[in-house]
């Protein structure tokens, strides 16, 4: 159970899947790198939903690299645009994960 004072947070993950059945990837690709923002109390919640997410999705999580939050994003210097804000924004309202960049990996 979360602490009272705890504070949902969006975390920036880059995910890699490999193939499975049905993961709704191109036919000729290997898998993919898929960018996502996930809301949690902290980025290991964050990561243990959104893997669970995409296994619901018929995807092969493989590894997944964090990025932090948006004030530690900006802080590390990234430039984040309006659209990706308000991604973020929507994962942190909707307390979901948000799939906003699937870069497909060939041979």
């Amino acid at each position: 159970m979360a602490k009272p004072d705890s504070k949902q947070q969006v975390f920036t993950l880059l995910v890699e899947v490999g193939r499975s059945d049905g993961d709704g990837l191109p036919k000729n690709a290997t898998g993919a790198a898929l960018m996502c923002f996930a809301s949690g109390i902290d980025e290991a919640e964050a990561v243990r939903e959104t893997v669970a997410i995409l296994k619901q999705a018929d995807m092969a999580p493989l590894d997944v690299s964090g990025y932090g939050t948006l004030a530690e994003r900006r802080a590390e210097g990234h430039d984040i645009n309006e659209d990706e804000e308000g991604l973020m924004q929507r994962a942190l309202d909707e307390n979901s994960v948000i799939v906003a960049q699937v870069t497909p990996f060939y041979d």
